[in-house]
């Protein structure tokens, strides 16, 4: 066989490898590719035939105010900063309309909604709105002692408070909880604001730029202090918990007040819980601590003498990557479950609540003191009379204090690299500096 002959050969043979190593390695990637797609779970979508739209939602709430002009009222509070804007909705329900400010009734503020994806909150809220309206019932509950304990009541409910992050959800961004610029709307309240645990993920839980730096939370921070409740509830999903004070310590409040909170969440977790639900301060009973929250706000600076975060359901199961398995129910039957328990548990609190409290002897008359107001909400021009029974000496010095830190901190850093700059420079002279003998000439 001559050279040519066997270099023809020897190069049909290499081509021949090369051809099937290339085979070889595109089944083996296409292989893994299709290994993992078997073995990595399916993400939920919206159950367009469980779940509203938000637009949907926001009509059928305006249609059902319309309805019942006797009970129910809504506006839209619109607000914006620094060219990103926002509106609220919220929907008072007063029986008699003419007597919706009267400062001598129990009043209830309650928001859900506040995370993006957690979709079952709002309709938890369209369904306590029919109730109130009549239009759906509460099984097993008598009207007559039902209508007498709401017409000592005056409630406000805001649906959505995160329409522009609900918008994001409904896009295909599932595990999205911020709003609609990336903020974690229920870690841009002023109370120890800021504060970042060694687990923080900047993707949950941006707090902002500043404390009330969103459009939403600056709505929704001048509802309470006009509103001024006697209960707060803050609606969310990804457990079952009663979370009380405080968020940003593993402690609960002393005195009276944390005492009767402790009394009706106890209740309330016999009753439509079946004693399944946590119960306890949210700083020390979830896992972590969160800082700048709206329920802790609430508490110290508001002074509502209850305030409640709720966490209605959690599929514990699900894959973190599956957010809608995650924090919403997926089947008929979970999900009327869980929007009749906790229909029933918000009118136990309804009930209750003021028997706790003893009515409203325990509120302080309304001072003509205005609130203080952050620094963004005074340049970007949110200056309004605001009143408050305690007036605004004390969030002012919250305000302050963590202006102060934060001061502090960019005064200590701005030390530091002086002195490592001084120290160098001093150090670089040294070493330029020409040697000098000892011995004069």
């Amino acid at each position: 066989m001559g050279p040519s002959r066997v270099l023809s050969l020897y190069s049909s043979l290499s081509i021949t490898f090369f051809f099937f190593a290339f085979l070889q390695g595109f089944l083996l990637v296409n292989g893994n590719n299709n290994i993992n797609n078997l073995t990595q779970p399916s993400l939920t979508s919206i159950n367009r035939d469980l779940y509203h739209s938000s637009g949907d939602l926001v009509e059928e709430i305006k249609a059902l105010v319309h309805r019942h002009p006797d009970k129910l009222t809504m506006e839209t509070i619109k607000s914006r900063n620094k060219g990103y804007p926002a509106e609220i909705s919220v929907v008072t329900y007063c029986r008699g309309r003419k007597d919706n400010d009267d400062r001598s009734k129990f009043r209830i503020l309650l928001s859900f909604g506040q995370h993006g994806r957690e979709i079952i909150t709002t309709e938890l809220a369209f369904r306590i709105l029919s109730i109130l309206s009549e239009e759906r019932f509460l099984p097993n509950v008598d009207s007559a002692s039902l209508n007498s304990t709401l017409d000592k009541l005056v409630i406000k409910v805001v649906p959505m408070e995160n329409l522009n992050g609900r918008k994001l959800v409904e896009a295909g961004d599932l595990c999205e909880r911020r709003n609609g610029r990336g903020v974690d709307l229920n870690r841009n309240w002023s109370v120890d604001w800021g504060k970042k645990e060694k687990d923080y993920d900047p993707y949950e839980e941006n707090p902002g730029t500043a404390p009330f730096s969103e459009p939403e939370s600056q709505i929704m921070r001048k509802l309470a202090i006009s509103f001024d409740p006697h209960i707060w509830v803050n609606v969310h999903s990804g457990m079952e918990a009663l979370f009380m004070p405080y968020d940003h310590k593993n402690t609960t409040p002393d005195g009276l007040s944390s005492h009767q909170m402790k009394l009706l969440l106890e209740e309330v977790n016999h009753l439509h819980c079946q004693k399944r639900c946590m119960i306890g301060s949210g700083g020390g009973s979830v896992g972590y601590l969160a800082h700048g929250t709206a329920t802790d706000y609430m508490y110290d600076i508001v002074r509502v003498p209850m305030a409640f975060t709720f966490e209605i359901y959690g599929d514990g199961e699900a894959s973190s990557k599956d957010c809608f398995k995650m924090f919403n129910p997926t089947d008929l039957t979970t999900f009327n479950r869980v929007i009749n328990d906790w229909s029933a548990a918000f009118f136990t609190i309804f009930k209750l609540g003021p028997q706790q409290l003893g009515v409203v002897h325990s509120k302080v008359p309304v001072s003509n003191l205005d609130k203080g107001v952050s620094i963004d909400e005074y340049l970007d021009g949110y200056l309004m009379q605001r009143s408050s029974r305690h007036g605004k000496k004390m969030e002012v010095l919250e305000l302050g204090m963590q202006e102060i830190r934060t001061y502090f901190r960019l005064f200590l850093l701005s030390s530091v690299l002086l002195l490592f700059m001084f120290c160098s420079r001093i150090a670089k002279s040294k070493s330029s500096r020409p040697v000098l003998s000892a011995i004069p000439l």
